[in-house]
This record gives C-alpha cells, sequence and structure tokens, in this order.
C-alpha cells in the first residue's frame, strides 16, 4: 500500500525534473522493462504508436519530445494515491489537464504509465 508520503514525495520530484528537463532523473524513477501509454507518442514520432516498451525507448521518445516543447511546464493540480499506484494531475504549458498514472512494482519504479489528456 502507497502512502499520502510517497505519492507527494514521488509527484515533487516527478514534477521537478520535468520542469528542469532532466531527462536522467525522470527515467531514475521507471522500471528498465517500463510500459507507457501516451497519445502523445504518435504526434511526438510521427507514426501510429500508442505506447512505449523499455527505459530505451522512453529516453528516445521523451528527448524528442523536450527538443520539440522549450516552453515545458508542468503545474501540479492534485495527487491521487492508489494501493500501487498514483495518479498526479497537472496541467501542462499547452494550457491542457492531464492525468498521469504510475504503476509501482515491488522496488518501488514506475512499471506502467499512462498519460492520459483533456
Amino acid at each position: 500500500m502507497l502512502s499520502r508520503a510517497f505519492a507527494e514525495e514521488f509527484a515533487g520530484d516527478w514534477l521537478a525534473a520535468w520542469n528542469d528537463r532532466d531527462i536522467d532523473r525522470i527515467l531514475s524513477h521507471y522500471a528498465d522493462d517500463v510500459v507507457f501509454y501516451s497519445p502523445r507518442i504518435a504526434l511526438v514520432m510521427g507514426n501510429d504508436a500508442t505506447h512505449v516498451k523499455g527505459k530505451r525507448a522512453l529516453q528516445a521518445y521523451w528527448t524528442e519530445a523536450l527538443s520539440n516543447a522549450r516552453q515545458l511546464f508542468f503545474a501540479l493540480d492534485d495527487i491521487l494515491v492508489s494501493s500501487d499506484a498514483v495518479t498526479i494531475l497537472y496541467t501542462n504549458h499547452r494550457e491542457e489537464r492531464v492525468a498521469e498514472t504510475f504503476v509501482f512494482n515491488e522496488d518501488g519504479e514506475v512499471a506502467l504509465s499512462v498519460a492520459a489528456y483533456s
């Protein structure tokens, strides 16, 4: 069972890493075999992908995304806590509301993540 304190610490560091554009710090939260779903992947990568598998693929996607979004900024709206997952609600630099859910493995790393946009 994840605690509120864990969720707040994770969300704070995750958001700060994104706002600092620190790809290594962002990736430090993820398992090597992570699976990430987002409708933005296809737009950024210029293909029809709905998800990426593995930390290396995630790094390639986010490196490309960061290079195309120099003004990127995430502002925290709320944090929701579940038994083994955290959902961060935030507003991005495009004024989109985003819900990103992170499911953690037994090592405390993100094994699955799903991003949904308004």
